[in-house]
């Protein structure tokens, strides 16, 4: 069975254009990297891309985020550096108007894999959206991030993002493909006070479930 790669909006607009912010360009070798394993092993590597018209600002998103980006057809709607050097013609495409894509969503439900990884921009919007619909679409199949392909103009809602992924049974790593055993779950202190809060709620006589 194939595993997959999914390339989330690493388009111009999130790098170096409109939205853009200092280290999402340093992301482009590690995604790179990624997409040449998965193809070694003729594996599936999908892209999805942030898709809007110029009637961006009347729309709902336009209206809460007034900053026109990835308008399609133009520079910034593309796929940044090297990463779009490797965009292949049979290649499937996701092109969302949103921040999850339902089309991706339909075809993952209908094609199994091994294991979906997803990578790009923005963790704590497309990529965190997209994980989850990925999650619902396959249950039982392990749904990877690597954090270090992925990042945010915000690094406390970075870090926010791949806590509640970690929260919903997606597997954060922190290294390539088959590193991803090294799952970056809690920390010793968040054991050590779930374990306090386990003792108080034993001291008020109700027994924890253990299942």
């Amino acid at each position: 069975m194939q595993r997959c790669l999914i390339v989330v909006d690493y388009q111009n607009d999130f790098v170096t254009g409109t939205l853009g912010f200092a280290g999402a360009e340093l992301l482009d070798a590690l995604i790179v990297e990624k997409i040449k394993r998965y193809r070694a092993r003729d594996d599936a590597v999908l892209f999805t891309f942030d898709t809007h018209d110029a009637d961006y600002l009347k729309t709902q998103e336009g209206r809460c985020l007034a900053v026109p980006h990835c308008i399609e057809g133009t520079p910034g709607h593309e796929l940044y550096g090297e990463t779009a050097t490797l965009l292949a013609a049979d290649d499937l495409r996701f092109y969302k108007g949103t921040f999850g894509s339902d089309e991706l969503f339909e075809y993952l439900k209908a094609t199994p894999f091994e294991r979906i990884e997803l990578v790009g921009l923005v963790s704590n919007i497309c990529v965190i959206a997209n994980a989850v619909l990925a999650k619902t679409a396959q249950p039982e199949t392990p749904i990877i991030v690597d954090a270090r392909c992925t990042a945010s103009n915000d690094p406390t809602l970075h870090q926010a993002a791949l806590d509640v992924m970690r929260g919903l049974q997606i597997r954060v790593a922190r290294g390539t493909d088959d590193e991803v055993s090294d799952w970056v779950g809690h920390s010793p202190e968040e054991l050590l006070a779930m374990k306090e809060k386990l003792d108080t709620i034993k001291r008020m006589g109700i027994e924890a479930i253990n299942d």
